[in-house]
This record gives structure tokens, C-alpha cells and sequence, in this order.
């Protein structure tokens, strides 16, 4: 296998539009084939990058011999089927967060890939983007010291899912951030969730939700997810011992700040109860600007022609769909 890595696309919808133009405009893949069963997002396809197939049947795809990879951008209940047909045809996988909708069906397309020698990447985009992998950077110097809390909140108004909640629509990309920054797995979740403006559908869904996790170090997570708010945030503070970082995505440039701001006990005071805040700088380090979803692409090749692990492969994929799950086993018992 070498590059340009031959691959196809399943689903032009609303993310696999940005599939298409990033790997179009790729020189790690080249682009054959998109497949979708709307006929007017193929024709956009076609109108925009004439030089592709384009298909209603997925299975022209996984029966391709030309085609080495099979990137799948369709809705979450379809992940699973259409992810272990391109397996068993022997094609590589770049499948759209989350992964699957249980950790079951997670599980078996890691053990198919890993017994056809594939491999099996999670499109959580985040994990690539300048400003998180800063992040991650600072907690691995110790510049933050130890991690206290992340508090995150993501919210804006729709759109409301036909099939899954807010939190599995939102809260998945928080969840692998969060799997990415910290060197820890969450020991116990909470979850409340409330349903309004589908409340009396056939198939209500929660459009508000919270989630609060907890981990081994003492480190706390909350995650404040929903569709009904008239303003779109983007804010994840996280809290260290030594410094906080404020994390804004909604920010076009200054998206990270580190606050050297805190507070701890006065040990040399008479009165051992007496707290010292500390206000220090502020300062905006400088990131990565390339596209996140560019240099994902490159990266899904590069494992899949070098036989490299993907930094969001199946497992990572797997541990965000069994916090996902967990959350909505509470969240029926709660109803």
C-alpha cells in the first residue's frame, strides 16, 4: 500500500461535505468514490469536484478493488454495519464519531479489524486541533500541575436529532478530549438529562443534559451539553494546582489562555485555615492553524500505508461509547 491512499466516502450530508473537500484537496488520499442516498448531495458532490463516482448503493463500494479505505459519515445507528462490511471486504475504516452506539458493537468491529490486520480509526476531530493539543502539552509539562476539574460547557440552539440525544450528538466530543488530556479513565459517571421540545414525541430525546465524571487522581469533570440555548458556547476551563487554562473555541484566534491564578493554604500563617489567591499572568500561547480535519486525513493515512496505531483509533473510540452508554442507562432509569 503507498500513497495516495485510494479511498470512498459514505454520507455528503452535513460532515461528510467537509470530508469530501479536505480529502479532495489531500495529498495523502485521493478521493474515488462518495456514496449517498440522496441523489441531490451526490450531484453537489459531482458539481464541485467533477472527477469523482458517485453511488446510491454502498455496496459498489466494499465491492471496489481499487478502493484501499472506506471513510463513513452517516448517522450513528448505521456505523456498525456499514464499519464491519468494509472490514470484511478487507478496506481500512475512518468512521464519524461516535463510533458505534454501544461499546458491544465497538468491541466487535476492534476485534474484526484487528484479526483482518485493518485499520480502524474514530473521527474525533478535536483530539486534532491546535488549541487541545496545546492542552495536552501543557498538562504533560506539568504546567498546570495537578488537574483539580475541567468544567465544559457546549451548547447552542438545534439541531435537534431525529435518533440520538444531546449527549450522544455533543457530549462525545468533550468525553474524548477529556480521554485525551488526562492519563486516567473515568471511574464513575452521572448524568441528568431533560427532554421539552420532544417531550411528547413518539421517540422524545433529552435536548439538555449534564454529566459529571470522576476519576481515580480526585480529578472532577462536568460537561453542560444542549440544543435550547439562544447563544452558541464553547468553553472548557480546566483547572491545576499551579495554573488554569481557558479553552474557547467560539475564539477565532485566542482560543487557549493560561491564568497563572489559583489558590492554596497558608502554611506559614498562625491560622492554618487562612487561604492564599494567587493572581498572577495571563498569557496566549501560540497554535497550530492548520485545518483539524486536514491534518486527521493525513493522519488516518499515514497509520493505514505505515502500519502505524491511530492516536484516535478503535479503543479510544470504544472508551468514549461506553461512557456514552453508561449515561443513558442512568438516564432511562431516571425517567
Amino acid at each position: 500500500m503507498e500513497y495516495p491512499l485510494k479511498i470512498a466516502i459514505i454520507g455528503a450530508g452535513y460532515w461528510g461535505k467537509n470530508l469530501i473537500r479536505n480529502a479532495a484537496s489531500s495529498a495523502s488520499v485521493s478521493l474515488v468514490y462518495v456514496c449517498d442516498l440522496d441523489l441531490r448531495l451526490l450531484e453537489r458532490a459531482r458539481s464541485n469536484f467533477p472527477f469523482i463516482k458517485t453511488t446510491c448503493d454502498s455496496e459498489d463500494i466494499f465491492k471496489a478493488k481499487d478502493i484501499e479505505a472506506v471513510f463513513i459519515a452517516t448517522p450513528v445507528v448505521s456505523h456498525y454495519k456499514l464499519a464491519k462490511r468494509a472490514l470484511e471486504s478487507s478496506k481500512h475504516v475512518f468512521v464519524e464519531k461516535p463510533m458505534t452506539e454501544t461499546s458491544a458493537e465497538a468491541r466487535e468491529l476492534i476485534e474484526l479489524a484487528k484479526k483482518n490486520n485493518l485499520l480502524l480509526h474514530v473521527d474525533h476531530t478535536f483530539i486534532y486541533t491546535g488549541a487541545v493539543r496545546k492542552i495536552k502539552e501543557l498538562i504533560n509539562a506539568d504546567e498546570l500541575g495537578e488537574i483539580r476539574y475541567i468544567d465544559s460547557e457546549r451548547i447552542n440552539l438545534g439541531l435537534i436529532q431525529p435518533d440520538v440525544n444531546v449527549i450522544y450528538d455533543l457530549a462525545v466530543h468533550d468525553l474524548s478530549i477529556f480521554n485525551y488530556i488526562l492519563k486516567e479513565k473515568p471511574m464513575s459517571v452521572a448524568a441528568f438529562g431533560k427532554s421539552y421540545v420532544t417531550q411528547n414525541r413518539e421517540n422524545p430525546v433529552e435536548e439538555m443534559a449534564h454529566i459529571h465524571l470522576e476519576y481515580p487522581s480526585g480529578t472532577m469533570a462536568h460537561i453542560h451539553i444542549g440544543w435550547l440555548s439562544p447563544v452558541k458556547i464553547r468553553k472548557m476551563l480546566i483547572g491545576g494546582s499551579k495554573k488554569m487554562v481557558l479553552y474557547n473555541d467560539i475564539e477565532p484566534t485566542e482560543k487557549v489562555k493560561v491564568y497563572d491564578h489559583g489558590a492554596d493554604l497558608d502554611f506559614k500563617s498562625e491560622t492554618p485555615s487562612d487561604v492564599i489567591y494567587r493572581s498572577g499572568d495571563v498569557y496566549i500561547p501560540a497554535l497550530e492553524r492548520s485545518e483539524a480535519l486536514a491534518i486527521e486525513i493525513s493522519h488516518f493515512a499515514d497509520c493505514a500505508v505505515n502500519g502505524k496505531p491511530s492516536l484516535t483509533g478503535g479503543e479510544e473510540g470504544y472508551e468514549v461509547v461506553r461512557i456514552l452508554e453508561a449515561t443513558q442507562k442512568i438516564l432511562k432509569r431516571n425517567r
